[in-house]
């Protein structure tokens, strides 16, 4: 199969995710852009000198008029938040990091998905979507996906079962207001309230579990990777070279990817985490999964978070 992606920032996350490309059988090109042309043309020499034990593959350091028939798009460019720097000052620097970028790819690859990986990414895949010009179904936003990566990586070890078993997801914007429906959460399809004592009656162990603990983790563990290695890149790297693979795939799948929301769950107007059919023509809607009252005002409290920022920035 046939697949150009470029990935725009070759940091920490950017590098990682044409590392994790080049030996997958996702892309036939990959082209990485950056405004330090020194640190892409290394990042490009080292990875392109590991391929030679996969089949041929495309692997360049370009500029934008290189992304030109690109299948994907992804972005991840932007600054990390510096001490003493506000949250609202840190994301008018990557709005306007954004604003720069957008007109100057979207030229070179109208037709392309857009994958945006930036944060804050709600905030940066609503700025793409309403300026760029594109179809809205073209703009993917990695949402929670990570969150809900992290969620899935906390349950498998709290009940000793394997990750795929689990349906569970984090909804909301991917920082502190998401939260866990755990209403529709689901061990083999069997509510997570009731596996626990199914399992007691199997002779298993497994202790009950601590949701506001286990949300705890979700939301703190980015935090305690960074505070331990200064940086999170593998996790997402996967997560977003996954949903490369969704968008390339034959059919489509479910993710809890950020995209406009028009009216569900009442919010309007702003780019969220909640279930979402995603495929290879983009997003193609959000599914219903019903929430209680409760989490109903959770996800709105989320969205509420996130347009308060949006009214203090100049799109």
């Amino acid at each position: 199969m046939s697949c150009k992606i470029t990935i725009i920032g070759a940091g920490s996350v950017g590098a990682t995710i044409a590392y994790k490309l080049s030996y997958e059988d996702i892309a036939s090109e990959i082209v990485l852009i950056d405004i330090k042309k020194e640190k892409v043309e290394g990042e490009v020499m080292d990875i392109k000198q590991g391929t030679c034990f996969r089949k041929p593959i495309s692997i360049i350091a370009g500029d934008y008029e290189d992304a030109e028939g690109s299948d994907i798009v992804i972005i991840t460019s932007g600054i990390a938040r510096k001490p003493g720097q506000t949250r609202i000052d840190l994301v008018r620097t990557n709005v306007n990091i954004i604003k720069e970028i957008t007109p100057q790819i979207v030229k070179h690859a109208p037709n392309a998905l857009y994958i945006i990986v930036s944060n804050p990414v709600d905030i940066l895949t609503y700025v793409f979507t309403k300026i760029s010009g594109l179809e809205e179904r073209q703009v993917i936003g990695s949402g929670t996906i990570l969150d809900t990566a992290r969620l899935r990586s906390g349950l498998s070890e709290h009940f000793k079962v394997a990750q795929k078993n689990i349906h569970a997801y984090v909804f909301g914007e991917h920082g502190d207001s998401s939260f866990v429906p755990w209403s529709g959460a689901d061990i083999a399809s069997v509510k997570v309230d009731d596996y626990c004592a199914l399992m007691a009656q199997k002779g298993m162990d497994i202790k009950p579990l601590d949701k506001a603990a286990m949300e705890e983790y979700v939301h703190k563990s980015g935090g305690q990777v960074i505070a331990k290695k200064g940086a999170t890149f593998y996790a997402v790297s996967i997560a977003v070279c996954n949903l490369c693979n969704t968008v390339m795939a034959a059919s489509d799948s479910v993710a809890t990817i950020s995209s406009m929301m028009h009216g569900e769950y009442g919010i309007e107007d702003v780019c969220l985490s909640t279930l979402t059919l995603v495929g290879p023509e983009g997003v193609r809607c959000k599914i219903p999964m019903p929430l209680t009252d409760e989490e109903t005002a959770k996800l709105q409290k989320s969205a509420n978070a996130l347009k308060e920022v949006i009214a203090q920035l100049d799109i």
